[in-house]
C-alpha cells in the first residue's frame, strides 16, 4: 500500500468513526399531549404557565425548582408530546398565520432547550453536555440532540438555522432564542402569538441593545463593547439594515443605532470611529440564585 493510500485508509478510518460515535441522539418524549388541546389549532399555554412559575423578573430560571417538580416536569413534557406531534410543516392547517408558524419554532426550541438542561441537571453550562467526541463546544447540546418537532428528527441548531432564520429572515429572532446561557437574550415568561408577537420582537430586540452587558460604549479605552451575539449573526444585521434602507456604511452599528435609547446613541456618536470589540460569551448556566 502506497503512503497516499494509507493516509486516505486511515483518514477515512477516523472520519467515519468520529460520525459513528457522534451519531444523533434522539431525544423522545413520552407522554399524551394536553388535556383539551385545540384540535385545529396549536396551544402554548401550558408552557406559557410553567414559564410564569419559574422564571423570575431577570429572565432566569429556576431550574432546580422545576427539576424537582415531577408534576410541571411532567406538565413540560406534555407539551412537547404536542410539538412532538404536530408542526408548521406536517400539520400546517394548525398555523393560518405565519406569525403563528413562527411561534412555534421559537416557543418550541426555547422549551427543548429547557427540557435538555433539566434531563441532565445539575449543569454548569449547556456545554457539559458532551457528544462522545467534542470537536467544536456545544456539539453535544446543540447538534447531536435531536427532538421530535411534528414528526421530524432535528437538532437545535438545524431548527435555529433552516427551520428559523433561513425562513423567516428576521434578525430579531436572536433576541428571543434562548440557549440556556447568561449571555443569551432573557428568557420571557409570555408567549404570544400571531399579531401579538410582533410586540415581543420589538420588545426584545429594544431590552437587548440597550442592555449595557450586550452594549456599552467605554471611552477611556475607546472601545463599543458588543455582545458576541452580533459577530455570530453579523450578516443577518447587516442584511436587514439593507432591506430597511437604514445607512450601510457602520454595519452592525446602524442596526444598533436604529434601535439603541437617546443616551445609547449619544454615546455612539461620541464614539464614532472607535475600535469594536465583541465580548466573551458566558456559557454559564442561566439559573436563578438562592
Amino acid at each position: 500500500m502506497t503512503t497516499i493510500a494509507y493516509v486516505v485508509v486511515v483518514s477515512a478510518v477516523l472520519i467515519g468513526g468520529f460520525f459513528f460515535l457522534n451519531r444523533p441522539q434522539l431525544i423522545s418524549i413520552n407522554a399524551d399531549i394536553p388535556k383539551q388541546f385545540p384540535l385545529d389549532s396549536f396551544s402554548h399555554e401550558v408552557f406559557e404557565g410553567l414559564l410564569g412559575r419559574y422564571v423570575d423578573s431577570e429572565g432566569k430560571i429556576d431550574y432546580a425548582g422545576w427539576h424537582g417538580s415531577t408534576g410541571d416536569r411532567a406538565l413540560l413534557d406534555r407539551y412537547l408530546a404536542a410539538v412532538s406531534r404536530f408542526s408548521p410543516a406536517g400539520t400546517p392547517e394548525r398555523f393560518a398565520k405565519r406569525s403563528e408558524q413562527l411561534a412555534y419554532w421559537l416557543y418550541a426550541y426555547n422549551a427543548y432547550v429547557i427540557r435538555s438542561v433539566l434531563e441532565n441537571w445539575p449543569l454548569q453550562s449547556v456545554t457539559d453536555v458532551k457528544a462522545p467526541i467534542e470537536a467544536v463546544k456545544g456539539l453535544g447540546f446543540f447538534y447531536r440532540q435531536r427532538f421530535l418537532f411534528g414528526g421530524d428528527a432535528l437538532s437545535l441548531y438545524a431548527v435555529e438555522h433552516e427551520k428559523i432564520l433561513a425562513t423567516y429572515r428576521d434578525p430579531r429572532i436572536h433576541f428571543v432564542l434562548n440557549c440556556a446561557s447568561a449571555s443569551c437574550p432573557v428568557l420571557r415568561p409570555e408567549l404570544p402569538t400571531g399579531d401579538d408577537l410582533e410586540e415581543l420582537l420589538k420588545v426584545s430586540t429594544v431590552d437587548f441593545i440597550n442592555d449595557e452587558r450586550n452594549v456599552r460604549v467605554d471611552h477611556d479605552a475607546q472601545q463599543v463593547v458588543l455582545s458576541t451575539i452580533f459577530k455570530w449573526y453579523r450578516n443577518d444585521f447587516i442584511n436587514d439594515v439593507r432591506r430597511r434602507g437604514l445607512p450601510k456604511d457602520d454595519g452592525v452599528l446602524g442596526y444598533i443605532r436604529d434601535v439603541a435609547s437617546a443616551d445609547l446613541q449619544a454615546d455612539l456618536i461620541e464614539g464614532s470611529g472607535y475600535s469594536v470589540l465583541y465580548e466573551d460569551y458566558d456559557w454559564a448556566i442561566n439559573q436563578q440564585e438562592y
